[in-house]
């Protein structure tokens, strides 16, 4: 059994994934830009998801629907609800072994690709979902066979350590597609050599470096993550209303909010005479999101009638006769 493994590359980065290749006697090559293996070998998959409880996969290529299908049965169409759910871990992780056997169906050889989802989203729905992918290509089965040079096994070099720190902390660490924890982190016991060092968290900007372990040394890794940013245009109805973002002063719309963190806020828009909106907007990295609010007039508040107005009409006939009745004898008189 040869083991390979490859990482996907995905909206923000979030979804990270590795394959292992399970095949018996059929060896498995690695292929540009993905992994090679053979019609009926086993894959194991597995990576990490902070942002969901759930990974939904599939799968697309040679004839097969455009929208994909799923890994466990080709006949279900992702764009009608047919993925391979696979559940994440109390430490953010999952696992699953892909059997190309099993599928439902027959495959065709040739190069298909595994879409990794955060949410049930289909080829046609990844706009704001977080996704990973990998490419399979799938040959006709063979068997290899190699001989062993005999060579005297060296000696093994100490092992090497890396402590890595982040700010701020809480950052994912993969080491050349392997998932060790989260930031602040040292690990040791680690094969002298050169690595790539992938450090991911939500609303950071991924950072992705080689790194080089020296034998018996500590290598310390200090990194700032870059915080991802966007922007919102509002607009209201009526203009020159009065814009809060998060409880703070934001400016008067027409407005063009910018360098905002990526994710979830509370928009607040008022003006006099109007009933103020609170709603929650989503900040997208590096875009630029429209919000159009509109206001509802405060309705006119009824004036109190004059007192008099308020009386029966008979009560006001009385009144005025009697009114008249003293006219006309004070004149008698």
């Amino acid at each position: 059994m040869r083991m390979n493994h490859m990482d996907g590359t995905g909206k923000r980065g979030i979804l990270f994934l590795s394959f292992v290749l399970c095949a018996g006697l059929v060896t498995c090559a690695s292929a540009a830009g993905g992994i090679q293996t053979s019609l009926g070998d086993v894959v194991a998959l597995s990576g990490y998801s902070p942002s969901s409880p759930s990974v939904y996969m599939f799968l697309t290529g040679p004839n097969l629907p455009a929208n994909g299908v799923a890994l466990d049965n080709i006949n279900r169409r992702a764009d009608q609800g047919g993925f391979t759910v696979v559940n994440v871990d109390g430490n953010d992780q999952w696992t699953y072994k892909w059997n190309t056997a099993n599928v439902g169906g027959r495959l065709d050889e040739g190069s298909y690709m595994i879409w990794v989802v955060n949410g049930p989203n289909d080829l046609s729905r990844l706009g704001q979902a977080e996704y990973s992918t990998i490419m399979v290509t799938l040959g006709s089965p063979s068997i290899t066979a190699g001989v062993s040079s005999g060579a005297t096994p060296s000696v093994s070099a100490a092992p090497a350590t890396l402590d890595i720190i982040t700010e701020p902390a809480g950052a994912s660490v993969v080491l050349s597609e392997k998932y060790m924890g989260m930031t602040p982190l040292t690990t040791g016991n680690l094969t002298p050599g050169t690595y790539t060092l992938s450090l991911s968290k939500f609303g950071y900007t991924k950072i992705t470096t080689p790194v080089r372990l020296d034998a018996g040394k500590t290598t310390p890794v200090n990194v700032p993550l870059i915080l991802q940013v966007g922007s919102l245009a509002v607009n209201s109805t009526p203009p020159g209303s009065v814009i809060q973002l998060d409880g703070s002063p934001a400016g008067i719309s027409p407005a063009l909010l910018s360098n905002l963190s990526a994710g979830s806020h509370q928009l607040t828009v008022s003006h006099d005479g109007y009933i103020p909106v609170q709603e929650p907007v989503t900040v997208v990295a590096d875009q630029v999101s429209p919000v159009s609010v509109n206001l509802t007039p405060v309705a006119s508040a009824t004036l109190p009638l004059p007192a008099a107005a308020l009386l029966p009409l008979p009560i006001c006939a009385i009144g005025i006769a009697v009114l008249l009745g003293i006219w006309s004898r004070n004149r008698s008189r």
